[in-house]
């Protein structure tokens, strides 16, 4: 490999993961004058939707025209676009970054927005129609499906909150008991008030005409019930196995008071407990819409640079150089380290990791 080769091959950011959270980091680095390798395997978690909605300015997008728009748009700052799997990340001066086809690329930072992987109950039909007719979240396809018969598929805790929640995009809408607990009297009355009555008895499959769901079929011998669209309850698992050599490893994800999946734990601005690597987007805010997935990435990444800038300006403090008229080298050293904050906030300080249990990185 040619010394020019091997110098493309080093970064400042290596984003992996090619999403909406990974091309907006991407999008603030390139526009802060950053190298930035994006690595993207593809398979992105909507790639079974027909449209993205609630993204403004954007809403009815196709997902695919969305990564096509984006990546145009990141390109024009410099960065680096390229398909490929990480399977493995190592550290010393710099992070070590192996692909699937055994290529190796380093970064002084990570930014990981891989996203998650939607565990699906094991109901026949239910994979099939995954992000067409099989849905969770109602901002995302509820307008879709408003008025039409609806199911709601109980496997855990999540059920009631879901079927009185989707009720507001449909009065015909049912409770299935399935796997799921017994409501509570007070849930029960709730779901009364609104009009959802609760179907027992496990669901052996779902029946489709003309390739859209038409029916949910008991397994007490067949009775079938009429259902335009099913709503079920995902456990999350987030794509990043490849971070546990560098002590990154998944914790549990708990929303309304149990747990739902899993996730990788960071702070507001995306920085977890491993030095200089950064995540945004669902595999550690797996109910964040994609329009948040967005924001999140260029909050991670203004951090990112950030700290960029605040390792640049060390290095230069220990470089022989005059010192500056009026300005001691202790004076220096302290508008340096004050760099180690977002710029955007007023006390210094990203979160108390005394409580959040995460770092800054670097």
């Amino acid at each position: 490999m040619s010394e020019r080769h091997m110098q493309e091959q080093h970064y400042d950011v290596v984003v992996i993961g090619g999403g909406v959270a990974g091309l907006s980091g991407a999008l603030a680095l390139g526009r802060a004058r950053r190298s930035v390798l994006v690595i993207d395997s593809g398979g992105p978690r909507n790639m079974h939707a027909e449209n993205l909605h609630t993204y403004l300015g954007r809403d009815g997008t196709a997902p695919g025209e969305m990564l096509r728009i984006a990546r145009d748009e990141v390109r024009r700052y410099g960065v680096m676009v390229r398909e490929g799997t990480v399977v493995e990340v190592s550290r010393d001066k710099s992070f070590h970054v192996v692909l699937a086809d055994t290529s190796v690329v380093h970064a002084r930072r990570l930014l990981v927005t891989t996203g998650l992987t939607d565990e699906l109950p094991d109901v026949p039909g239910i994979a099939q129609l995954w992000g067409k007719d099989v849905l969770y979240c109602p901002y995302c396809h509820g307008w879709e499906v408003r008025d039409e018969t609806i199911g709601v598929l109980a496997t855990d805790g999540r059920a009631v909150h879901q079927a009185l929640h989707w009720r507001q995009w449909t009065t015909h809408i049912t409770l299935f008991q399935h796997t799921g607990p017994e409501p509570t009297k007070e849930e029960h009355l709730q779901l009364a008030a609104r009009g959802i009555p609760v179907v027992r008895g496990t669901v052996a499959r779902l029946d489709t005409t003309g390739g859209r769901l038409s029916h949910l079929r008991l397994s007490d011998g067949g009775t079938a019930y009429p259902c335009r669209a099913l709503v079920i309850a995902p456990w999350f698992r987030p794509r990043a196995d490849f971070l546990a050599p560098l002590g990154v490893k998944p914790a549990d994800f708990i929303s309304g008071g149990q747990v739902i999946g899993r996730h990788i734990a960071a702070d507001e601005a995306g920085a977890t407990g491993a030095r200089g690597v950064w995540v945004a987007g669902n595999v550690t805010s797996p109910l964040d819409q994609l329009i948040a997935a967005a924001a999140a990435g260029s909050r991670a990444a203004m951090a990112i640079n950030t700290h960029l800038i605040a390792e640049e300006t060390h290095r230069a403090l220990n470089r022989p150089s005059p010192i500056g008229a009026g300005h001691s080298p202790s004076s220096i050293q302290k508008g340096a380290l004050s760099l180690r904050r977002p710029w955007w906030t007023a006390s210094g300080v990203v979160a108390d990791h005394g409580r959040s249990g995460v770092s800054q990185g670097w």
